[in-house]
């Protein structure tokens, strides 16, 4: 399993990441807790999570994922074996903080909150987990307006959130700081302010990339290349739809599309790119899964993919991606695909 550097820390990071948010909804404690074993076993040392966690959001799951992280660190003692990352609900919620943006003042309340149910005394990497103002990239929506936007006030969000971290940073309680579903101007900004006032620099962008959403590509790329601020790429098989399990119009029980009933990565465009990369990985003999993370980690922007799985058995195929080696002539024909479906989802 390859280290890779956390942004320009001295951390190294596992070009996989194991993700957490289905544990305490669509997995128990004890799921969860085997998870964690396996990743580890397999040389994992890197951990994502979220203070809304588990999924689909809801003031029955929120926390929840914390919580079980927290019982498998405090039955096992492995605490300092895992480079812990968790997110701050970046705009409003309904049910977290009386459905207000976050701020300075509850961005330490919810970090104190994620501290006490993961059962720690430090997080390794805390990230935005999206955007106040709005964002491209949460939803795959395209109805995103910033031309509405006020910068004064985004702008102002951004530097009152940093001050806390910093003040945080210094405190010893957190490592580093992260952002996620942002933009290329947004990164941009939090860069500039942490340079301008000396507090703590983004190490990390944690957004969507897979084969059939790949703006990551464009113009966050060249930020990413020239800031040292690498992706944490989640989402590598579109939520499962790279995998062909919602094709023709199937909806196995208990997927995560039948979970959360609103999929929105399922659509005619969506369904012809799939079939199409399905087709190729079956024509050169490889699992689809295992072909997404790996074509996921040759990118050069790329940090760390964060896998997510409802069974051991999910999660071992998809960590054993990381021993795939794809072919020149088979990456070129994965672009040949991308030209014609350039955004699907």
């Amino acid at each position: 399993m390859k280290l890779k550097p956390l942004g320009r820390t001295d951390l190294r990071v596992t070009e996989i990441c194991l993700g957490t948010m289905t544990w305490g909804s669509q997995n128990t404690e004890a799921e969860g807790h085997a998870q964690i074993d396996m990743a580890l076993d397999a040389g994992i040392n890197f951990m994502d999570t979220a203070e809304i966690y588990a999924v689909p959001r809801s003031p029955e799951t929120s926390g929840r994922t914390e919580e079980i992280i927290g019982n498998w660190f405090k039955k096992t003692g492995k605490r300092d074996q895992w480079i812990l990352a968790s997110k701050v609900a970046g705009g409003p919620v309904d049910f977290i903080r009386n459905g207000t943006r976050t701020s300075g003042k509850t961005l330490r309340e919810a970090f104190e909150a994620s501290l006490s149910r993961l059962q720690t005394d430090y997080i390794d990497l805390y990230q935005i987990h999206w955007a106040g103002r709005g964002s491209y990239n949460f939803d795959g929506s395209w109805t995103y307006q910033p031309h509405k936007q006020d910068t004064a006030d985004a702008l102002a969000n951004i530097e009152d959130m940093l001050e806390t971290l910093g003040a945080l940073v210094k405190e010893g309680k957190l490592g580093h700081v992260g952002v996620s579903n942002e933009t290329t101007w947004g990164m941009a900004q939090w860069l500039r302010i942490a340079e301008a006032r000396g507090l703590p620099r983004i190490v990390s962008v944690q957004n969507e990339y897979n084969l059939l959403r790949r703006h990551f590509d464009l113009d966050l790329a060249e930020l990413s290349h020239h800031e040292d601020v690498g992706l944490l790429a989640y989402s590598p098989l579109a939520g499962g739809l790279i995998t062909g399990k919602y094709f023709d119009g199937q909806m196995p029980k208990g997927s995560r599309g039948d979970y959360q009933k609103s999929f929105w990565r399922l659509n005619e465009q969506s369904e012809a790119a799939g079939k199409q990369y399905l087709a190729l990985a079956e024509r050169h003999g490889l699992d689809v899964s295992q072909m997404a993370i790996a074509f996921a980690l040759t990118r050069p922007f790329m940090t760390s993919v964060i896998i997510g799985a409802t069974s051991t058995a999910q999660l071992a195929n998809a960590i054993a991606a990381h021993k795939v080696t794809l072919s020149p002539e088979l990456i070129a024909e994965i672009d040949a695909i991308h030209r014609r479906y350039p955004r699907t989802v």
